[in-house]
Formats: structure tokens, sequence, C-alpha cells
């Protein structure tokens, strides 16, 4: 059901974090180790990154299959960036295999991303889309996650932090919905997950932090974060605590 990762340290080549790697994204678009729903991620993809001097992140999609795609595989050899955030799709039932639901999606300066599904989709849809910001392009895309995006995006406009607005987000959508609600999220300084419904993994080695669905290598270092988790990490380390202690009960009731 999708596979996402972010990075965040020294500048490294998106040749070598996304396809140099034994068990890298690319490998997990075609031959995931650990993913529980779907076996394949082959509907897509996308991968963000942030480039010095531009307040807002550089983003390439496609609808096609990672594997698919030379010329990115070529481009990502001399591209280089010190924060990516990248995923590979499996696309729910129901919703269209499209370019403009690959993810990252993005708004201002923020990268976001979605790993799961909204349960009973068509019953909350009309209550969810409610409680976003409707404004936004990505926001937008026919598919259940861009709801989610826009709920956060409602947050960070209003001053929630990057990853307290994640942790709201998915407390108030599983609250209405049962579901699997992953969230990703970067600003280019800091990285927020939620482990919610599937798996994440944290990596931290002292000068970079690698939050991914699920290792990309066998180093010993990465730890698999507990079901109900956030995780906030920047250039100092990585922190978890229970989602549940950082979502705001209603944090979105005076849109409802």
């Amino acid at each position: 059901m999708c596979r996402h990762l972010a990075y965040l340290g020294p500048p490294v080549t998106l040749h070598e974090l996304l396809h140099v790697p034994e068990h890298s994204l690319l490998t997990q678009s075609y031959a995931p180790r650990r993913q529980k729903h779907g076996l394949v991620n082959a509907d897509g993809y996308g991968v963000g990154w942030y480039h010095p001097g531009r307040a807002r992140p550089v983003r390439y999609r496609r609808a096609a299959p990672m594997w698919a795609d030379a010329s990115f595989a070529e481009v990502a050899q001399v591209v280089s960036s010190a924060c990516v955030l990248a995923a590979v799709r499996s696309a729910t039932p129901g919703f269209p295999v499209d370019e403009s639901c690959a993810q990252p999606f993005t708004c201002d300066d923020r990268l976001f991303s979605h790993n799961g599904r909204i349960d009973a989709f068509a019953a909350v849809e009309e209550r969810l889309r409610g409680l976003g910001e409707s404004g936004v392009p990505d926001a937008r895309a026919p598919v259940d996650s861009a709801l989610l995006f826009a709920m956060a995006v409602r947050l960070w406009r209003r001053g929630s932090p990057l990853d307290g607005a994640l942790a709201s987000v998915a407390a108030r959508a599983a609250a209405l919905a049962p579901g699997r609600y992953n969230l990703l999220a970067t600003d280019g300084v800091r990285l927020a997950a939620t482990a919610c419904g599937d798996s994440l993994y944290l990596r931290c080695d002292g000068e970079s932090v690698v939050i991914a669905s699920e290792p990309f290598d066998d180093d010993a270092r990465w730890r698999p974060v507990p079901d109900g988790s956030l995780v906030t990490a920047d250039a100092h380390g990585a922190v978890i605590r229970p989602i549940k202690e950082i979502a705001c009960p209603n944090p979105l009731s005076s849109a409802t």
C-alpha cells in the first residue's frame, strides 16, 4: 500500500539515496520486504527535494513505475539535496493511476506523503472535505490521501507545528473512519511522521536521519517505530512520542 521515506542530513545524490541501497526505494517498488498490504508499488512514484536558495521544494512525479523511468535514474545521479521525501505507490482500488495522485504532495515550503488508506472512504468523504484547505491544488487530487493533506495544510497555515499537525490529522481521521494513517512531512529542516496502522522505521547515525516505511539496507541502527507514535527529527536527532500526547483533541472544530 505504498512505501515512503524522508532523509535529512549532509547533501546526498538522489541516486545514492533512492537507487544504490540493496533494498532501496527503487527495489521496494517491485520487491518490498515488509509490506503487509499489496505486493508491488507500480502505480506511480514521486520525489521532492530542497535546493539551496529556493524556498519551495522541487518535485518530480510520474504515474509509471519507478523502475520504468530511465530518465529519472540518469538525472538522479547529478541531483543532490540535504532533505528529500520520496514515495512509491500501490493504488487503492477505486482511485486512478494518475500523476496527480502520486506523492509527495506539496504546498508552500512543505512536502507530504501518506502511506495507507481511509476505509469506507465514501461514507466520510464529505466530512473530511470540510476539514481541509480546499484551495491547494494537490488537495484536489482524486485520491483519499489528498484530503488528509488538505487537513494538514489547514493546520499548518493556522500555526500548528509540522509534527503537531500530522498527529492531529492522524488522530482526527482515525476517529472518523478506520484506516491506516502513516503520514510523513518535511519543511526542509525538520521531518515528522506518524506510525498509525502500518510499518515505520527510523535510522539516526549522528549526521543524518532517515524515516522510512521499511529499511533500505541491513544497518543495525534501524529501529521500528511503535504503532501509535509520532516521530520528530531535525539535525540534532529524533524523538518518538505517542500520537495521543501531541494531537489536539479537536483541532479543526471551527471548520466543522
